[in-house]
Formats: structure tokens, sequence, C-alpha cells
């Protein structure tokens, strides 16, 4: 069984707070498949190619059929000739590798396991920065002593959101956005409990 880090509101430890037992014994596996689903789903998918009946010219065939001593030539569109078409270059084409809802929700359960056995899963009431200032959320964050930290937070605050906006290896999200994708590839993560409570009640 795995526990998570509790912080008090001056984000220093004050105890810890166990994840399903559930949790321990779920395959990595399923992590593996979204992570390869979510990172498909942001290609950009721009990459194509003109074949040779998508090129401009090739109207007129170039030379005659016979007595060039050469080879037959039909058309300039042909991949042989410069300005001719591609021949199997990239084309426009769908990336998605479907994982389904149970798939999803175990791969975020050992994400977050994962994170309790580093001890870097770290629990507090709330994450604001009332003066909206960038170094009082750096304070936030050298207490924890890690090298990059995801912020987790049921809903963020404008004068929040400006303090953290310009920190550096740090990244803050609301509930809603949380996938197991984005928990498994930061070094610690920073949750609120609220949403702690809800994710872990979810799975």
């Amino acid at each position: 069984m795995s526990n998570a880090i509790v912080l008090n509101d001056k984000f220093e430890a004050n105890g810890d707070v166990a994840l399903p037992a559930k949790f321990a014994e779920i395959n990595s596996h399923n992590l593996y498949l979204y992570a390869k689903s979510y990172l498909a789903a942001q290609r950009a998918n721009t990459a194509r190619v003109k074949n040779r009946s998508e090129v401009r010219g090739g109207g007129k065939k170039p030379k005659a059929q016979k007595g060039s001593g050469g080879a037959r030539w039909g058309s300039k569109r042909s991949p042989l000739f410069v300005g001719g078409g591609q021949v199997f270059g990239p084309t426009k084409r769908n990336y998605v590798q479907k994982v389904n809802k149970k798939q999803k929700a175990l791969a975020l359960s050992f994400a977050l396991n994962a994170q309790a056995e580093n001890g870097s899963l770290f629990i507090t009431d709330s994450i604001t920065v009332e003066s909206g200032k960038t170094k009082d959320a750096l304070a936030i964050l050298n207490k924890l002593n890690q090298r990059d930290t995801l912020v987790v937070v049921d809903t963020i605050d404008e004068k929040t959101y400006l303090a953290f906006r310009n920190v550096k290896n740090c990244y803050m999200i609301e509930k809603q956005e949380v996938n197991a994708y984005l928990i498994a590839a930061y070094h610690s993560v920073l949750i609120e409990k609220s949403v702690f409570e809800s994710l872990t009640k979810e799975a």
C-alpha cells in the first residue's frame, strides 16, 4: 500500500494518507496504452506530399515514343523527373488509438500510485496565491524540493494563475484536465485534497 504525503497550510509535511490497496495491483501496461494513445493524439498530422496525379504539368508527351534510343517518357509528372510526383510519401492519416474508459481509469490510478510509491505525491487543502506574485509560488514549490511539479487544483483563480504562470518546471491544471500521462510525466504532483479524494473515489 502506498502513501501520499499530506501538507499543512505552510506546505510542510504533516502526515500521510494511504491510497486504495487495489491501486498497487494494476498492471503498468494500462499506463503504456494510455500514454501511447495520448501522444498519438498530439501529432500535428500535417505531413503530406503530392503524387503524380496532383502535381502540375505533364499534359504533353515529352518526346517521341521511339527513335531516341532511351526509355519511353509518357509524362513529366512521373516520379523519375524533377518536379514529378512523390512515390509512397507521407499523406494525411488517422493516428487515433482508442483506449476504453476502464483502461483510462486504471492508467490514472496506476500513475497516482507510482507517484505515491516514489514519495512525490503531495496533498494539501488549498493551493492559492492571493498576492499573484511568482516569488510566492516559487516559495511553495521550493519546499517540495522536486525537479518539476504538476499542480492540480479544483478551480484556477486569476491571482494563482498569474503566480504560477512563469514558473519553470511547473504546470498547473484543473481537475477536469487530469490524465494519466500528465501525472506520470512529472517528477512530483501537488494536488488539492478535494481533487485527490474525487480521483480516488471515482477509481
